[in-house]
This record gives C-alpha cells, sequence and structure tokens, in this order.
C-alpha cells in the first residue's frame, strides 16, 4: 500500500521562495554602483582581493546586510504589535515609535554623542518613551481598537514637530546629516554598525520567535489564552517591548524607515494565507520590501534618494486601503 504524499505546508514554501529572492536581489545589488560587477564577478569578490573584494565586501556588502537584517527586524516588529493588537492598523511607525526614536537620536546629537552606542541608547530610550505615553494616553479604550492608532498618529505628529525643532538647534552639517537620515537611509552603514545591529536584531527576532506559540493563543482572544495557559499580560507586555526595541535599533542605523513594519506582516500572511501573523515570514518580506526599496532609490530613479522615500511611496497607498477597509468593516 502507496503512503499518501505529504504536501509541503504553503508557508515553508512561500517562505523558502521569499529567501531565495532575497539572496539573488542582494547578489545583484552587491554589483551595482559606477563600479559595476557582474553576479560571477561578485562571487569571486566576495573571496578574493583586490579592488573588487574592497568595494563588494567593506563598502557595498554592510549596506546590504543592513537592508535585509533590519527590514525582517521591522517587519517582526509589525507582526508582533499587529498580533498583540489584534488591529491590522497597529505598527510601530504608525503609532509614533519610529520619531520617538528619532528623537533620542537628535537629543544625542544636539547633546555632542555621535558614537553608535550612544545613539543607540538614545533611540531606545526615545522610542520607550514614545510608546508609554502612547499606552498611557490609549488604556482607557480597547486595545484592537482604532483608539491606539489615533493616539499614536497624534503622537507620531507631535514629535515630528519636535525633531524638525531640534534640527534647528545643530550645526547646518548635522543638521543634513540628520534631515537625510531621518528620512530613513542605508547610505553611509559600516560594519561598525551593521554587525552589532544585525547581533542585536537577531536576538531579539530569536526571543520573539519563542513567544510565537502563545501569540498565536492570544490571537484567538485572551480568554482561550488564559485558559489554555497562556499569561496574557506578561506575554503582551514582552512581545510590545520586543517590537520596541526591535525598531529603536534600525531607527539608530537607518533612521526612521516608514510602512516596512505595517506592510511586510499583510504581504506574508496573504503569501501564506494563514489565520495569523507570520514572524518569520514577516521578517523576510520586510527583508526584501527594505533591500528593494534601496535597489530602486538609488539606482532605478534619475536622482538617488534615501530608501525610505520608496517605502513611503509604496506603503502610504497601502495605508490608505487598510484605513478604508477597516472603517467598512466596522
Amino acid at each position: 500500500m502507496r503512503r499518501p504524499v505529504r504536501r509541503r505546508p504553503r508557508s515553508a514554501v512561500v517562505g523558502a521562495v521569499l529567501v531565495v529572492v532575497v539572496l539573488l536581489l542582494v547578489l545583484v545589488s552587491l554589483g551595482l554602483g559606477q563600479f559595476r560587477l557582474t553576479p560571477g564577478q561578485v562571487l569571486q569578490a566576495l573571496g578574493g582581493d583586490g579592488l573588487g573584494h574592497v568595494v563588494v565586501v567593506r563598502w557595498r556588502l554592510p549596506r546590504a546586510l543592513a537592508a535585509v537584517v533590519l527590514g525582517a527586524g521591522l517587519a517582526v516588529a509589525g507582526a508582533l504589535f499587529q498580533t498583540v493588537t489584534r488591529n491590522p492598523l497597529a505598527s510601530p511607525d504608525v503609532v509614533g515609535l519610529a520619531h520617538g526614536a528619532f528623537t533620542g537620536v537628535l537629543v544625542a546629537l544636539v547633546a555632542g554623542a555621535g558614537s553608535w552606542e550612544a545613539l543607540t541608547a538614545s533611540a531606545v530610550a526615545g522610542g520607550l518613551t514614545a510608546a508609554v505615553a502612547v499606552w498611557l494616553l490609549a488604556r482607557g479604550g480597547v486595545v484592537g481598537g482604532l483608539r491606539l492608532v489615533v493616539v499614536g498618529i497624534g503622537v507620531s505628529a507631535l514629535l515630528a514637530s519636535v525633531n524638525t525643532w531640534l534640527l534647528l538647534q545643530v550645526e547646518l552639517d548635522v543638521a543634513m546629516f540628520a534631515s537625510a537620515w531621518g528620512a530613513g537611509s542605508l547610505n553611509g552603514v559600516t560594519a561598525v554598525q551593521a554587525l552589532p545591529a544585525a547581533v542585536l536584531t537577531a536576538a531579539l527576532v530569536v526571543v520573539a520567535l519563542a513567544l510565537s506559540r502563545s501569540l498565536r493563543q492570544i490571537d484567538l482572544g485572551d480568554d482561550v489564552a488564559a485558559a489554555t495557559g497562556v499569561r496574557v499580560p506578561a506575554v503582551r507586555t514582552a512581545a510590545l517591548l520586543l517590537g520596541v526595541l526591535l525598531v529603536c535599533v534600525a531607527t539608530a542605523v537607518v533612521g526612521p524607515v516608514a510602512f516596512v513594519p505595517l506592510v511586510a506582516p499583510h504581504v506574508a500572511r496573504r503569501l501564506a494565507r494563514t489565520p495569523h501573523q507570520p514572524l518569520l515570514l514577516s521578517g523576510a518580506a520586510g527583508a526584501l520590501l527594505l533591500l528593494a526599496s534601496d535597489v530602486v532609490a538609488q539606482h532605478l530613479l534619475p536622482v538617488p534618494l534615501p530608501a525610505g522615500v520608496v517605502t513611503v511611496s509604496l506603503g502610504g497607498a497601502y495605508l490608505v486601503h487598510l484605513v478604508a477597509r477597516e472603517v467598512r468593516r466596522r
């Protein structure tokens, strides 16, 4: 008797395809620029020496690594927020956490601190402060309702004004650097920034994956989750804290990249057709989205632009679609 052939889950197939596409796009991106290289030459440069090795490994590889890892971290943060709040519009960038982290970075720059460690600590402090402010202002409403999103949008607008004021307090060259960086830019990312950020992001993602089973139960409702032994308040707090930290690490390196945390989990969920927000698939989709946006912004437009400009253009239209659908549903 022949055994039935077990089909691979759709999510596994989608994940494998996303990983392959990301790797291919990394290979292509390493060859783009004024010093162009074919994919074969890129592979040779990775294991060789000379000018090609310097261009690929020292100049371009940290940028591609930052786009992949930080894009994945931002997407996982968005999936955490959307799962915990059970709101498709709840995203760290929408509710003002990215602006809060950027405020912390600007405060550090005004104070004269320019090291990556100081900027990261300031970004974490700013993001946590913004998260606490949004939570306190929205705690009178339902966590999964639109109140959290509306309050977050208001806090985000307020922080954007504060950031503009802070930019006026620094020297012109610092202000120009911070303004370009504030749009979400991978320009100037080096191994000194990319490697520690990649390690921190990977560690936070691993911790988030450890909570994935409990998060699936919470997605079914607090009562169902509590009945299955899930400590709902502790898991929710841990998930939100992980999301804030992921956003803060990314903001400290590339600035506030908008809409990747919002769009990537929805793309992953639609591709895999799962009833929940898949964390790993969201990370793969986020890596592809940020890397592709950076390639488009740098090499396919008449004038090189920050990657955040492309993500805003794509995500803004998707946000309008989500808001309209949420209003119709309610």
